[in-house]
């Protein structure tokens, strides 16, 4: 059981390095058209990236990492469905680097709320996109395990892209969930799977297991993973296919929370000004 635990740490150590190298490369300025090129498996041989590799081989570096440290528990995970997932996630959640209101503004200086939550859409949606492409990359390397651990690293790794931008957009619309890191991460989570902002009972969110928002995060989990499958097309058509997927969902779920957010955030806040 101890062992299980382990891999199970290991894999999220790896999506979360892999949130933080696709937001990374998300936020910096790269011709278009260039991403499944720098992508190819050939370039892509573990211990021999170099050292001045770019922002989009670190990605791939990441989720072969989750290929090689956590296959054993990521099988299992898969095998009992949604439900591992959302353990994973919620666990995930506390540790993704969100930044706060004033870190936002200090990052996008002289940007509306609407503009900067644009921004952060966009970056987003372009982070997912580089981790749909790196996962179809290293799909056609031999020495990955198996299709479950590429689709839950990827999935994981998305989700935790998305539950950041989520949490993020929270913080510009001034509806920061209450609570320590903890309480709010899980409220996001909950945000997350409901496909709006945070609208707590009064008794607080539940995410107990059984619970309707429980269950709908299983829901959500699984169909997020069983759209990564098209990652995992042959040659780099998933690669195209996975980047293509992720920076569409991605995109519509930041702006459903958005739009959610702007309709119910307290007050006209314009910013500049």
């Amino acid at each position: 059981m101890g062992a299980t635990e382990n891999e199970s740490d290991d894999i999220t150590e790896a999506a979360l390095q892999t949130v933080s190298q696709a937001v990374e490369l998300a936020e910096q300025p790269a011709p278009r058209g260039r991403l499944l090129r720098r992508l190819r498996p050939g370039k892509l041989r573990p211990g021999k990236l170099p050292e001045r590799a770019g922002g989009r081989r670190q990605v791939a570096a990441a989720v072969g990492g989750a290929a090689r440290r956590g296959a054993q528990a990521t099988g299992r995970g898969v095998a009992s469905g949604g439900r591992w997932l959302s353990g994973q996630v919620i666990a995930m959640a506390p540790r993704l680097p969100v930044r706060d209101l004033e870190a936002l503004r200090a990052q996008f200086p002289g940007r509306t709320p609407d503009e900067l939550s644009e921004a952060l859409i966009d970056g987003a949606a372009r982070a997912s996109a580089a981790v749909g492409a790196a996962v179809g990359a290293w799909a056609v390397l031999p020495f990955l395990p198996a299709a479950g651990l590429e689709i839950a690293t990827e999935t994981l790794s998305v989700v935790g892209i998305e539950i950041k931008l989520v949490a993020e957009l929270h913080e510009v619309y001034g509806m920061r969930a209450p609570g320590g890191v903890i309480d709010r991460m899980t409220s996001y989570v909950g945000a997350w799977a409901q496909r709006r902002g945070v609208a707590l009972a009064p008794t607080g969110l539940v995410l107990a297991a059984g619970s309707p928002v429980a269950r709908q995060l299983q829901r959500r989990l699984a169909a997020r993973a069983g759209r990564s499958v098209f990652s995992l097309g042959p040659l780099l058509t998933g690669a195209a296919a996975g980047a293509m997927l992720n920076r569409r969902e991605t995109r519509k779920l930041g702006r459903m929370i958005r739009d959610d957010l702007r309709r119910r955030s307290p007050g006209a806040i314009g910013w500049p000004g």
